[in-house]
């Protein structure tokens, strides 16, 4: 019976010193992790538009268009998105040796889809003059020095503009005898012409066509 009551108090001194240790906070206790919330954030700012980083097609150095041609450039890329100035001014350097070398050797063939019915009815009427006065032309075009777009506009659905042409040209001109009249191939003549160029932007053919030439 002794036996009994002294283990009871030694449980019970035990059980009062657990007490002790486990009822208090220490500062060293494991705090629980606060609950994530991974919900997606949402901003309540409206987005900024995106900033077009494309260049001007418009905006272009001036050795290739003249800052008054401008206006008229916009109002046909509004009718033709595909129009590309750069790309127009290399056709129209292509198409400027093209009518010079058909014209010089008289091939009207070439000539007629290449340009309108005025400008082509005065380059057929040149080379019959030429003919019929027994003239050869022995022209070649040594190079462009330039190609610079002067002026553009809209005329309805016809899309015009105004290509200024510096190149240098060597001509001469034999008669009937194949002797020489004009020129010389030595010394190539300086040439500043203006030629203009109209398409209907409602065409799905890309092609361009000569409708006035003129001096520099």
């Amino acid at each position: 019976m002794t036996v009994i009551v002294i283990l009871a108090m030694i449980f019970a001194l035990l059980a009062l010193r657990l007490y002790s240790v486990l009822g208090k906070r220490t500062g060293h206790e494991q705090q629980m992790p606060a609950p994530v919330d991974d919900r997606p954030s949402v901003t309540l700012t409206a987005p900024r538009p995106a900033i077009d980083a494309r260049p001007d097609p418009v905006r272009v150095s001036e050795s290739l268009m003249a800052p008054e041609a401008q206006t008229g450039i916009r109002a046909i890329i509004a009718a033709d998105r595909n129009f590309d100035i750069t790309r127009f001014l290399g056709g129209a350097r292509t198409a400027y040796g093209m009518i010079l070398e058909a014209f010089w050797q008289g091939d009207k063939d070439r000539l007629r889809p290449l340009c309108d019915d005025d400008v082509y009815a005065a380059f057929a009427t040149a080379i019959d003059d030429r003919v019929a006065a027994g003239h050869v032309l022995e022209n070649r075009l040594v190079r462009v020095d330039a190609a610079r777009i002067t002026d553009a506009f809209m005329n309805g659905s016809n899309a015009q503009v105004s290509v200024q042409f510096e190149a240098d040209i060597a001509a001469i001109t034999r008669d009937a005898d194949g002797m020489v009249i004009a020129g010389s191939m030595e010394d190539a003549i300086p040439t500043r012409e203006v030629w203009v160029f109209s398409r209907d932007t409602r065409s799905r053919t890309p092609d361009w066509i000569l409708v006035a030439t003129d001096e520099a």
